[in-house]
């Protein structure tokens, strides 16, 4: 018996079941597979830089604040230059509705000075000797001036040099002419009366001050660049602030007419 029926006989002495699971098997035999994976995609590869140490990226930060700073400090600067200019220009321009007002302030006056008809108020701190100046007569004073109207700043000062400090030493003498109209009217006026090695102290309102608010026009005028300019600060603000002043002045001497 060959050997195909050998089988065909085994297989049909066979449960039906068992043999058609070895019907299945015999048909399709075991092979070893030859099939190679399918590739993988290629990953995809990042085109960001790499990211920077914690160094360089301090290093960065730092430089970009080195540079903002004098960018904040200039924007600053500019800003408070405009704003300034800008106030400053307000401050001193000239309001003609504004020449001789005070604001409704009213006058300064003082029980223990003597006040004369154009509104001085004056006091003798110490009565010299000697006999008084006369119209045509050279005086030698030495004086002190104060914006007694605002803050009470000084803007000169007896036997001192002015500057950022006060320092001792003499300093020229300051002189006129009695009658002349050298000097604003209230220096004129504060001469009677008056005797060699006396301290007379004035109170001064507008009407009888600088003329015009102009320090430059007529005398006494601060020794000083800071006292100058204290002086014309309060001066030239039409009508702002309060302009009464307030002198200490010393007669040295009496120079006679020749």
């Amino acid at each position: 018996m060959c050997p195909s029926d050998e089988r065909s006989d085994r297989l049909g002495s066979m449960n039906p079941v068992a043999c058609i699971r070895l019907r299945a098997s015999a048909a399709a035999p075991a092979f070893p597979s030859r099939c190679r994976a399918a590739p993988q995609p290629p990953r995809s590869v990042s085109r960001l830089p790499p990211r920077a140490s914690a160094s360089t990226a301090g290093g960065m930060a730092k430089r970009r604040r080195l540079l903002l700073v004098p960018a904040i400090s200039i924007a600053i600067g500019s800003f408070q230059y405009s704003l300034e200019k800008g106030s400053a220009k307000a401050e001193f321009t000239d309001m003609p509705a504004l020449r001789g007002k005070d604001y409704g302030k009213t006058k300064m006056s003082y029980p223990d000075y003597t006040e004369t008809e154009s509104g001085l108020q004056y006091k003798d701190l110490r009565v010299g000797d000697g006999p008084s100046p006369k119209k045509g007569e050279t005086v030698v004073i030495d004086w002190d001036g104060y914006t007694i109207g605002y803050y009470g700043r000084i803007f000169e000062a007896r036997n001192k040099t002015k500057g950022g400090s006060f320092e001792g030493g003499d300093k020229e003498f300051f002189k006129f002419k009695v009658g002349s109209g050298q000097v604003i009217p209230a220096f004129e006026e504060a001469m009677t009366g008056m005797r060699p090695g006396g301290v007379r102290r004035i109170i001064v309102p507008p009407d009888i001050g600088y003329p015009d608010n102009d320090l430059n026009k007529l005398g006494p005028k601060p020794t000083t660049f800071s006292g100058q300019r204290a002086l014309d600060f309060v001066l030239r603000n039409q009508g702002l602030i309060d302009k009464t002043l307030l002198f200490d002045i010393e007669l040295i001497r009496i120079i006679p007419t020749q």
